[in-house]
């Protein structure tokens, strides 16, 4: 019997027991909650490194998302929000569509 011990979608219990198989889990405490979206989210992120092509990357970028509409939620807030403080960063820092890599600052006397 295979051990995951780690968050999944809230579909992932039915779609064991339609293939046969008696998933045996429990709901999260608030704080067990968060820490195991980060842990999550780092699992998530490796497979998007690992992913080898476009579609495998994207799909990987849409676990992410899911994950971010958690945090959010779990930290008060949404996913709308996030975007809002997203596009003030943008407007004032800028973005990264222009792949500019700093190599180093020089100070100016």
């Amino acid at each position: 019997m295979p051990v995951y011990n780690k968050l999944v979608r809230d579909k992932i219990p039915e779609i064991i027991e339609a293939n046969g198989a008696a998933p045996n889990v429990r709901i999260l405490e608030e704080d067990e909650y968060i820490m195991y979206l980060k842990e999550k989210c780092s699992e998530e992120l490796n497979e998007y490194f690992n992913a080898e092509t476009n579609s495998e990357a994207v799909e990987e970028l849409a676990d992410l998302l899911e994950i971010m509409h958690a945090l959010a939620a779990q930290h008060g807030s949404s996913i709308e929000e996030v975007e809002h403080v997203r596009q003030i960063k943008a407007e004032k820092r800028g973005r990264f569509q222009e792949k500019i890599f700093l190599m180093e600052v020089v100070e100016r006397e």
